[in-house]
C-alpha cells in the first residue's frame, strides 16, 4: 500500500512547467518624467516615498474619524469579503494539483433462506446469515498535469487573488481620501456659514441706520431697499449653508458607517488646513507601478496571461490515473490480514480529435482577454499619471493663490470699513458702501473656498501617490515558471 501511495504522489511533481507565454511587463505608455513649467513645483531629487495617511492627516480628530471609517465602512467590508472569496477560489484550484484520496469502509450483513437435503432425500428449509467487511483507499481520475493546464489555472487563480487584495487596498485608499475630503468640506461650509452670519449682523445694523436716515429725510428710499437686498441675500445664504453643513455631515457619517461626534468635526477650514502635512516633493514616475489600482490591473493581466497556457494545454492529451487499494474479509478481526489485501489501478488517456473549433475559440478568447487586460493596465497607468500631474500642477500654484486671495480679502475688508464710515458721515451715497460690502463678502467666501482647494489638493496628492499602500499592501509578484512549446 505504501508503494501504491508513493506511485500516486510522484506525478504531482512532474508538472514543473506550463505552456504560458513568458510574462513581460508592458512598457508604460506614459512620459518618463513629470510635466514641468510654471504650474508645477520645482523638481527635487527623485525618490519612492513611504507615506502613511497619518503623515498627511495630522489632526487628531480627523485621524479618529478615519479610524472609524476603516473599521465600519461597508464598501471596505465588501472589498475584504471579495479578497476572502478570491483566496478560497485559489485554494480550491490549487487543490487540483494533488490527488484526491478517499477512504471508505463498509460492513454488510445478509440473511437468506437455504434448502438443505436430508439422508432420506427429504429437503428442509433453513436460513443462513453472512457478513463482509471492506476498507478501501483510492484515487479517482487524478489528472497528470504533464502539459501544465492545471498549473496555469492555478497561476491565474493566484493572480486573481492578488488582484483582489490590491483592489481592497485601492478601496481603502479611496475611503481615506473621501473621508478626509468630506471632513474638510464640513470645515469649509462652517467657515462660509460663519461669514454669512457675520454679514447678516453687519447688514442688519446697516438696515437700521439706513431706515433712520430715510425716516429723517436724509437718505432716499432706494438706499433702504438696497440695504434690505444685502441683508436678505446673507440670510438666504445662512439658510442654504446650514442645510449644506448638515448634508455634508450625513455624507461623512455614511462613509464612516457610524455617527461622528461633534467634537471630532472641524470648526472652520482655517483651523484645520494648517494641521495637514506636506507630501514629498521629489517623485519618481516609477511610483505609478506601486499604486494599488495599477497593481490590480497588472495582476489581472498576469491572470489573463496564465489562461493562455491553460487554453494551449487543452490541445494536448489528458492523462488521468485511477487507483484503489484496500482489504476485504468476512471477519472484522481478519480484515487487515495480508492475505485479504487487494489493489487495482488504471490509466486513462483522452486526446481531443474534434470539438467543433471550441479549443481554437477558447485560445482566441484567452488571447483577446490578455489584450484587453494590457489595454486596461496601460489605461490605469495613464490615469495614475494624470492624477499625479494634476495634483502637482495645483500644488505648484496654490500657495501663490492663497497669498493673493488673503491680500485681496484684507484690502476688501479695509475698503468696506472706510466706505461704511464715509456713509455714516454722509460723505458718500449708500451705493458705494453696498458695492464695498459685496466685494468684501465675495472675497471672504472665495478665500474660504481656496483654503478648501488647498486641503483637497493634499488629499488628491496623497491618493495619487498611493498613500500608505506603498508600505503594506503590495507583495512582490509571484514567480511563475513558463515554457513555450
Amino acid at each position: 500500500m505504501k508503494r501504491a501511495l508513493a506511485t500516486l504522489l510522484v506525478p504531482a511533481s512532474l508538472a514543473g512547467c506550463t505552456l504560458e507565454p513568458a510574462y513581460v511587463r508592458p512598457q508604460p505608455a506614459t512620459p518618463a518624467a513629470w510635466p514641468v513649467g510654471a504650474a508645477y513645483p520645482q523638481a527635487t531629487a527623485a525618490a519612492l516615498p513611504s507615506l502613511s495617511w497619518r503623515d498627511i492627516f495630522r489632526d487628531p480628530h480627523l485621524q479618529t474619524v478615519i479610524g472609524q471609517a476603516l473599521a465600519n465602512n461597508q464598501d471596505l467590508r465588501a472589498a475584504m469579503a471579495n479578497v476572502e472569496i478570491a483566496q478560497a477560489q485559489y485554494r480550491v484550484q490549487r487543490a487540483e494539483l494533488l490527488p484526491h484520496v478517499d477512504a471508505t469502509a463498509t460492513a454488510t450483513e445478509s440473511h437468506a433462506p437455504l434448502t438443505v437435503g436430508g439422508p432420506s432425500g427429504a429437503q428442509t428449509r433453513q436460513s443462513a446469515t453472512s457478513r463482509s467487511y471492506t476498507a478501501d483507499l483510492g484515487v479517482s481520475a487524478f489528472e497528470l498535469d504533464l502539459f501544465g493546464r492545471l498549473r496555469s489555472l492555478n497561476h491565474a487563480a493566484q493572480a486573481q487573488y492578488f488582484a483582489s487584495e490590491a483592489g481592497a487596498s485601492a478601496a481603502r485608499l479611496t475611503l481615506v481620501g473621501e473621508v478626509a475630503s468630506a471632513w474638510l468640506a464640513i470645515g469649509a461650509d462652517r467657515s462660509l456659514l460663519t461669514i454669512a452670519q457675520e454679514t447678516v449682523v453687519s447688514a442688519s445694523r446697516t438696515v437700521e441706520l439706513t431706515s433712520a436716515r430715510v425716516s429723517g429725510g436724509v437718505a432716499p428710499k432706494t438706499d433702504l431697499d438696497q440695504a434690505q437686498t444685502a441683508l436678505q441675500t446673507a440670510r438666504s445664504d445662512v439658510a442654504s449653508l446650514t442645510t449644506q453643513a448638515a448634508q455634508d455631515r450625513n455624507a461623512l457619517e455614511l462613509l464612516v458607517g457610524a455617527p461622528v461626534a461633534d467634537t471630532d468635526l472641524p470648526a472652520s477650514i482655517e483651523a484645520v488646513v494648517g494641521a495637514l502635512g506636506e507630501a514629498p516633493a521629489g517623485l519618481d514616475s516609477r511610483i505609478l507601478l506601486r499604486r494599488p489600482d495599477v497593481a490590480e490591473a497588472e495582476y489581472r493581466l498576469r491572470a489573463a496571461n496564465a489562461q493562455i497556457g491553460a487554453a494551449r494545454a487543452a490541445f494536448f492529451p489528458t492523462i488521468s490515473l485511477t487507483a484503489l487499494a484496500g482489504a476485504a474479509s468476512p471477519e472484522l478481526g481478519a480484515l487487515f490480514a495480508g492475505r485479504n489485501f487487494t489493489w487495482q489501478g488504471g490509466v486513462g488517456l483522452a486526446q481531443p480529435l474534434f470539438a467543433g473549433g471550441a479549443n481554437l475559440g477558447n485560445l482566441a478568447l484567452a488571447h483577446g482577454q490578455r489584450d484587453l487586460a494590457v489595454a486596461n493596465y496601460q489605461k490605469a497607468i495613464q490615469s495614475a499619471f494624470r492624477d499625479v500631474a494634476d495634483a502637482l500642477a495645483r500644488r505648484g500654484t496654490i500657495k501663490d493663490q492663497i497669498e493673493a486671495q488673503t491680500n485681496l480679502e484684507a484690502a476688501a475688508r479695509e475698503n468696506f470699513t472706510l466706505e461704511e464710515a464715509r456713509y455714516r458721515g454722509g460723505v458718500t451715497p449708500y451705493l458705494n458702501t453696498l458695492d464695498a460690502q459685496r466685494i468684501y463678502y465675495t472675497a471672504q467666501r472665495t478665500l474660504a473656498a481656496t483654503r478648501l482647494i488647498e486641503g483637497l489638493n493634499l488629499v488628491a496628492l496623497y491618493q495619487s501617490l498611493g498613500g500608505d499602500q506603498l508600505i503594506d499592501a503590495m507583495r512582490p509578484p509571484p514567480v511563475i515558471k513558463t515554457a513555450t512549446r
